[in-house]
C-alpha cells in the first residue's frame, strides 16, 4: 500500500472544466499530510490533442507523476473500459486515495470502480481533510442537505469521493516543475466492452456561463412568481453577468437544470453574488462559498443566507430588484448622454 493521492483526470474539455487541476491542487495538500505523492490518471488517444496538454499541465499544477495510457480504442469514453482499466491500476500500484470530478462521468466511473474494489465511496463532497489518525475526512451533505456528513473509510482502500467542481482552487501554473509521465499500453487482455458506440458529439461550449461570471443574480422561490424571476435576467444583462437558480426554482420550471447553482449544480466564483428570495439551504450555500461579496435581498431577517451574506438586505426581492434596474438604466442614459 502506497500513500500515493491518485486524481483521475478527465481531459475532456480539461481548460474549460479545471476540476482535475483543483483534485491536483486539492491533493497535494493531502500527499503531504501522508508523505506521499500526488498522481494523475489519464486515458486517451493521442488523436485527441488535449490528452497530451493535461498530461504536462497536470504537473505544472501540481502532480508527482502522470500514469498516460493512451490508445485509439480510449479516444472516447467508454463505461466498461475504463473502468476495468482503472481497477487493474488501482490493485497495481495500491493508492492510499482516489478522487473523481463529480461530472457526468465522474459519477459514472466512480461507483463502478469503488464496487469492483469493494471500497466505500462519498458523492458530492463539499470538503476534504485528514484526521489525526491520517484518514480521510469526506464532508458531504445529507439528509437533504440539512446536515453535513463527516464520513471515513477505515478499513477498505482506496478512500475514495467525488467532488463537484469550483469546490477547490487550482495551484498556479509552474512551468518550471518536474514529474514523472508513466506511458501505458492498453491491455490486451481486458475484457470486451458490452457496449457499442455509435457516435459522439461535442457539445458546443456556451461563452458566459456560471463558473467563470464575474457577477452572479441567483433567485429563490421567495420571489414569489416565475415572471418575477425573469427579471433578474434583465438585472443580470445589465451587469454583464449570469443568472442563477436555486433546486426549487428549478423543480418548478422557472429556470433550466443548466442554471442551477448548489451542491448538486454549478459552482460560482464570481465578484459579486446578488440573492434574491433565496433562504440559503446548505445544497445551496455550497455552491457559493467563493463568491467574492455576497449581496442578499430576503424578507426575514433570520434567513441563513442573510446570516451569510455581506451586505442583507430585509425587503421585497422583487421591489429591490426593480429598483436596481431602473437606477442602473438611468445611470447609463447619463453617460450617454
Amino acid at each position: 500500500m502506497s500513500n500515493a493521492v491518485w486524481i483521475f483526470g478527465d481531459f475532456r474539455n480539461y481548460f474549460q472544466n479545471r476540476v482535475t487541476l483543483q483534485l491536483i491542487a486539492k491533493g497535494r495538500e493531502l500527499a503531504q499530510g501522508l508523505k506521499g505523492e500526488v498522481w494523475a490518471v489519464v486515458f486517451g488517444s493521442r488523436t485527441a490533442p488535449e490528452v497530451g496538454d493535461l498530461t504536462t499541465e497536470a504537473i505544472a499544477h501540481g502532480a508527482d507523476r502522470v500514469i498516460l495510457v493512451e490508445d485509439p480504442v480510449l479516444g472516447n469514453y467508454r463505461t466498461g473500459t475504463y473502468t476495468k482499466l482503472l481497477v487493474r491500476l488501482v490493485r497495481e500500484y495500491s493508492p492510499e486515495i482516489l478522487l473523481f470530478g463529480a461530472t457526468q462521468f465522474g459519477r459514472e466511473v466512480a461507483p463502478r470502480v469503488a464496487k469492483r474494489l469493494k471500497t466505500g465511496l462519498t458523492a458530492d463532497c463539499i470538503d476534504l481533510h485528514l484526521d489525526e489518525e491520517g484518514l480521510l475526512v469526506q464532508s458531504a451533505p445529507a439528509f437533504g442537505g440539512n446536515l453535513v456528513a463527516q464520513i471515513v473509510t477505515r478499513e477498505r482502500r482506496p478512500q475514495m469521493a467525488t467532488v463537484r467542481p469550483g469546490v477547490f482552487k487550482e495551484l498556479k501554473h509552474d512551468p518550471s516543475r518536474r514529474g514523472e509521465i508513466l506511458e501505458m499500453a492498453l491491455p490486451p487482455d481486458l475484457p470486451p466492452e458490452r457496449v457499442t458506440l455509435v457516435s459522439a458529439e461535442r457539445r458546443p461550449y456556451r461563452a458566459g456561463r456560471l463558473e467563470s461570471a464575474k457577477v452572479v443574480v441567483c433567485g429563490g422561490r421567495g420571489l414569489g412568481s416565475e415572471q418575477k424571476f425573469k427579471r433578474l435576467h434583465e438585472l443580470a444583462r445589465l451587469f454583464g453577468g449570469e443568472v442563477g437558480a436555486t433546486r426549487p426554482v428549478v423543480y418548478s420550471g422557472w429556470a433550466k437544470e443548466e442554471s442551477l447553482v448548489g451542491q448538486a449544480g454549478r459552482q460560482v466564483k464570481c465578484r459579486i453574488l446578488f440573492s434574491f428570495g433565496i433562504s440559503g439551504a446548505i445544497q445551496h450555500t455550497a455552491g457559493i462559498q467563493e463568491a467574492e461579496l455576497i449581496i442578499a435581498v430576503n424578507k426575514n431577517p433570520n434567513a441563513p443566507m442573510m446570516k451569510m451574506a455581506d451586505v442583507a438586505i430585509v425587503a421585497d426581492a422583487d421591489q429591490v430588484c426593480q429598483a436596481l434596474i431602473k437606477e442602473i438604466k438611468a445611470r447609463l442614459k447619463e453617460r450617454t448622454a
